[in-house]
This record gives structure tokens, sequence and C-alpha cells, in this order.
């Protein structure tokens, strides 16, 4: 598997305004990016929720990014002692962070009540 081939779980980086992204890349193309996830900075609660520890409030997107806003498109892997995010997301919540991403809705736990 190339590392930009669709279906990789990548960290997209953008400017203008910065942000990361994380998540199941979906198509790379001159036109820009594709990708279903979360933002890096919500994905401890991300992760939280899906260990068990919490309401699922936060769930995946699909978003495009434009190329002239990506400044890089990271392959989400380990590098010696640092756990990648997806692995992360494998062993703390016990699922497949591809199949978690790729499911349109959680139909397992009835949806929050709005207070």
């Amino acid at each position: 598997m190339s590392p930009v081939d669709p279906l990789r779980l990548v960290v997209v980086s953008c400017s203008a305004p910065r942000e990361k992204f994380w998540g199941l890349l979906l198509e790379l193309s001159p036109a820009g990016v594709t990708v279903r996830g979360v933002p890096v900075e919500t994905f401890e609660d991300f992760l939280r929720q899906w260990a068990g520890e919490g309401e699922r409030l936060i769930g995946p997107v699909t978003l495009f990014f434009p190329l002239h806003r990506v400044e890089r498109v990271e392959v989400d892997e380990s590098a010696g002692v640092v756990e990648g995010l997806g692995e992360r997301f494998a062993r703390l919540a016990g699922r497949d962070p591809r199949a978690v991403l790729a499911e349109e809705g959680d139909q397992s736990r009835p949806p929050a009540k709005w207070t």
C-alpha cells in the first residue's frame, strides 16, 4: 500500500486558518484532500467516548481541504516509542479506527439527550 493510498489513516495540516485533522484519507487529488475524521484537538475526547468513558457527542465528519490550504499530509503511524493516533485508538478503545471513522452513525447507543 502506498503511503498516500485512500483509506490510510492520516493527519492533514492546513493553513489559513491553521488546523490539523486526523482521519481516514478518502481522496487525494490535484484539487485537494478529502478526509473523514476529527480535528486533532478533539482526538482525546473522541477516543474517551469510544473507550466507554463518555457519551458519544463527537462524531467524524467528511471534509474537503482545497490544496492551497494543505501544508502536508502525514501517514498516521507509530515511530519508535511514539504511538500513532490510530494505534492508540485501537489499543484504548478496542476498535479498529478505520471502521469507527467509516460508520455513518453509531446505532449501538441511543443518541445523547440535549438538556
